[in-house]
């Protein structure tokens, strides 16, 4: 496309100020809209530039104005494209410059958007691409030769994305998780709540591509665009692709700082607190410089076995904690294990947002059950395998808790017999279990689950015989026919509040 393909768009309605025939011959790269004063450093080669004229007008107005027009002129843009609203004309100041810089000047009326303008560049490039997809990338030469180096100049996420869609006019565009954490936006977009994103991804409105790269059920990358076609899909797929490329270099360099992770989960873990190791360990994670730390263990459920995706799944949650800096790894037994660090107030809030965010993760993979045990937070490196064995219990002792069962617990959260029993070890438990209830479990297997029940119901409703009723719509009589018949299955009195304690622990062994 040329300069002067853009003043024959009749729906543009745009003016020529000033240009020449070869001037308006000139090949059009690319679209950038800028109001900087010395916009050259981000300007490309073969660009028309938009300008709304805001930096012009007051104190040293003709020297800005050489200055803009000599900064384009160094950048290579092939048009300045000047807007009429902000100042109801085009300075003759600046077409002066043009002239003297040999730089085309298009006057944009106030009634023609930049974006319409920007639209019409790039759906015409994107025509033409169409007709030779062989030879051709979706991207401009320029804009794709731009990302390449900002891609090997280690760019942010972020930065990347607003690179890759400056060319566009800036859409708003979303880098997004299937847990709904917001990886990176353009600087247009506005920010997406977690569960909007979560539902944008599973098909919500707009746009929405998968990046290719390496993922899981949690933290794959998913490129959405809210305003559906504002991208032609063969420039959104290029897009795509380099970052999925940048996302696969975080990944190396995320395997390399888990090395680390691992060690500190080790360190947390040993039977003995070493204070050097521990320090050493909370400093190659970057954990050392804050007040607090917490631990964190998340589990799959039945066998607990959390493995490589509880690490993904547990580092997807804590992505959505902005305050926090954490180190993941696998602990002894395979659950997924967590060192946070935060400020020493900032505990509650730790466990509240995770609280809240863990549903949406839970629902990436929904046949799978998972739970998290939270410590209480400690502020001495040789209190952390403490902290360990807190957050180990919270997750055993969760399932005891009256339902429903919290995914998320905390010391807090527990008390009592839950508390005592998730320290005793499995083996011990069933055969606590089986003694003091087994007569009931081998009364029948319709019997047994009723007695059962009722001996669960009775207990919850500190043995009650109204309340147990109702709570389970039977007659009073009923309720007291069955409890007779579990005081002489169990040899137990549940008048006696050491017999009632014997099956109250007996039920949370199993």
């Amino acid at each position: 496309m040329h300069v002067d393909h853009l003043l024959r768009l009749d729906r543009l309605d745009l003016s020529l100020v000033w240009g020449d025939e070869a001037l308006l011959g000139q090949e059009i790269a690319g679209v950038t809209a800028t109001d900087l004063e010395d916009p050259e450093r981000f300007l490309q080669p073969g660009e028309v530039v938009l300008s709304g004229l805001v930096w012009w007008g007051g104190e040293g107005a003709p020297a800005k104005t050489d200055r803009f027009v000599s900064a384009l002129r160094r950048a290579g843009a092939v048009a300045l494209l000047a807007g009429e609203e902000t100042h109801g004309h085009v300075p003759r100041e600046l077409v002066d410059a043009c002239r003297r810089h040999r730089v085309a000047l298009v006057a944009v009326p106030p009634h023609t958007s930049f974006r319409a303008v920007t639209e019409a560049v790039y759906l015409r490039q994107w025509g033409e691409l169409s007709r030779h997809p062989a030879d051709h990338h979706a991207l401009p030469e320029n804009v794709r030769l731009d990302l390449d180096r900002a891609l090997e100049g280690g760019a942010t996420t972020g930065e990347l994305l607003d690179r890759a869609f400056a060319h566009l006019g800036t859409p708003a565009c979303h880098l997004l998780t299937p847990g709904g954490r917001t990886v990176a936006r353009t600087g247009g977009a506005a920010a997406l709540p977690a569960r909007e994103a979560a539902e944008v991804v599973r098909g919500g409105r707009g746009t929405t591509l998968r990046v290719e790269a390496e993922g899981t059920d949690f933290d794959t990358w998913y490129l959405h665009l809210p305003e559906e076609g504002r991208v032609p899909p063969r420039v959104l797929q290029e897009i795509s692709e380099l970052l999925g490329r940048h996302r696969r270099r975080e990944d190396r360099h995320r395997a390399a700082r888990a090395v680390a992770s691992a060690r500190l989960v080790e360190a947390v873990g040993a039977l003995r607190a070493d204070t050097d190791r521990l320090r050493s360990a909370l400093a190659s994670c970057g954990l050392a410089d804050r007040a607090a730390h917490t631990v964190v263990v998340a589990a799959l459920e039945p066998d607990g076995n959390a493995g490589a995706d509880g690490v993904a799944a547990l580092t997807e949650a804590l992505g959505h904690l902005p305050s926090v800096a954490f180190a993941v790894a696998r602990g002894a037994g395979d659950e997924a294990t967590a060192v946070l660090a935060h400020e020493e107030d900032a505990a509650d809030e730790v466990g509240e947002r995770l609280r809240a965010v863990w549903p949406l993760i839970r629902a990436c993979r929904p046949e799978s059950a998972w739970r998290v045990g939270l410590s209480l937070p400690v502020t001495a490196p040789t209190s952390l395998n403490t902290a360990l064995a807190q957050a180990r219990y919270a997750l055993a002792a969760a399932p005891a808790l009256a339902p429903p069962t919290p995914p998320v617990a905390g010391l807090r959260d527990l008390g009592g017999l839950p508390l005592l029993l998730a320290g005793v070890p499995v083996d011990v438990r069933e055969v606590y279990r089986t003694t003091v209830l087994g007569p009931l479990l081998g009364a029948g297997r319709g019997s047994g689950a009723m007695l059962l029940e009722t001996l669960e119901a009775f207990l919850a409703h500190d043995c009650s015989w109204t309340r147990t009723a109702g709570a389970l719509h039977i007659h009073v009589n009923t309720v007291h026919y069955r409890v007779e018949r579990i005081e002489t299955l169990t040899g137990r009195d549940l008048s006696r509040l050491d017999d009632r304690v014997d099956l109250r622990a007996a039920l949370l062994c199993r």
